[in-house]
């Protein structure tokens, strides 16, 4: 009950906030605007947009971060925030610094759906909210942190396919191993076919991308036996 009401009054006040973002923005006072988005900042999370600005995304994490919790409510409402300051930052032609936040506002987004954010507390569900922000972010590399989130995203949401893709961007960054390959193959070999085809990839593929793995990393724990 605590929780839901909490929410019930995080939204509300996101929402008047984000009306009268719009309205300054409509009026072109981009720095009333942003001046709002920090007050609300400072107001109920006791933070300021030049703080956020010089955190990484994982450090604003554990700033929510509450003995082995994270807040994750709290940590998506932030993300919202620094998501309609990047748009502002757009608008005033700040690509660079518009950019850095969207694609941190995604990481925090990220984080809040893996650890039991609630999913219905935007303008849209969380998950599409992801989405939505992944399709801005296309043009641009993720940071290794942030698209080792994206595979355990899109792992947990079913979207198989693009946790392969994934997968294999973290490999070929080397940011994971093969290994790490030869599990998630395994993970999904143990779900129903209909599932695994819902998500983008047949049961044959998975099959395919397991022995792939398992060759590639038994190839690679004998070399480094022979090394």
């Amino acid at each position: 009950m605590y929780r839901k009401d909490y929410i019930l009054r995080l939204v509300e006040e996101m929402t008047q906030m984000i009306s009268k973002v719009f309205g300054l923005k409509q009026e072109r006072k981009l720095n009333e605007a942003l001046w709002e988005i920090d007050e609300m900042l400072s107001r109920r999370f006791r933070l300021n947009a030049k703080l956020l600005k010089s955190l990484s995304a994982e450090d604003i994490v554990q700033l929510f971060r509450n003995s082995s919790m994270i807040e994750a409510d709290q940590l998506q409402s932030v993300a919202r925030l620094l998501e309609e300051e990047a748009k502002i930052y757009r608008e005033m032609d700040r690509f660079e610094d518009g950019n850095t936040l969207l694609v941190k506002a995604l990481h925090l987004y990220m984080t809040a759906s893996l650890h039991g954010g609630d999913r219905h507390m935007l303008d849209m569900s969380l998950p599409d909210k992801i989405y939505e922000l992944l399709e801005r972010a296309r043009p641009y590399a993720l940071p290794d942190v942030t698209e080792r989130l994206l595979f355990a995203f899109t792992e947990q949401e079913g979207a198989y396919a693009a946790a392969e893709d994934s997968l294999f961007r973290l490999l070929q960054r080397e940011m994971a191993d093969y290994r790490e390959g030869k599990l998630f193959y395994e993970r999904l070999l143990k779900l129903d076919p209909n599932e695994l085809q819902r998500g983008g990839l047949p049961l044959e593929e998975v099959q395919e991308g397991l022995q792939e793995m398992g060759l590639r990393y038994s190839h690679k724990t004998k070399t480094k036996d022979f090394d």
